[in-house]
C-alpha cells in the first residue's frame, strides 16, 4: 500500500494516488471524507501486476480521514500521515495531510 502526494503549483489541490496491492481481490476502493465514504466513488483500477490504483484531486491545506475497503474488508494505510479513532466505526481511521 502506499500514498504519493503531487502538488500542483497552478491550483488549489494536492493530486493524491492511492495504490494498493490485492492480487487476490476482486475489488478495491478507497473512501473517506473526501468522497463521502462512498465507495462506487473511490473505486480504485486493478492493474495487470494486481495492484489496484486511483489518483483523486484534493483540496491543499485539509486533513482527511480516509480507509481502503478491500473485497469488503475495511483496512488502513499503513503509511497513512497518522491515524484517529473514529466513535462510529468503533477503529481508527488513517488521516491524509494535504
Amino acid at each position: 500500500m502506499s500514498i504519493k502526494k503531487q502538488f500542483v503549483k497552478t491550483k488549489p489541490v494536492c493530486k493524491v494516488t492511492f495504490s494498493v496491492e490485492a492480487k487476490q481481490a476482486k475489488a478495491a476502493s478507497v473512501v473517506g471524507d473526501f468522497n463521502n465514504w462512498n465507495l462506487a466513488e473511490g473505486a480504485l483500477s486493478k492493474l495487470k501486476n494486481g495492484t489496484f490504483k486511483a489518483t483523486y484531486d484534493l483540496n491543499k491545506d485539509a486533513s482527511y480521514e480516509f480507509k481502503y475497503v478491500i473485497d469488503g474488508e475495511f483496512v488502513n494505510e499503513p503509511e497513512a500521515d497518522s491515524f484517529i479513532w473514529n466513535d462510529f466505526a468503533g477503529a481508527e481511521n488513517g488521516v491524509l495531510s494535504v
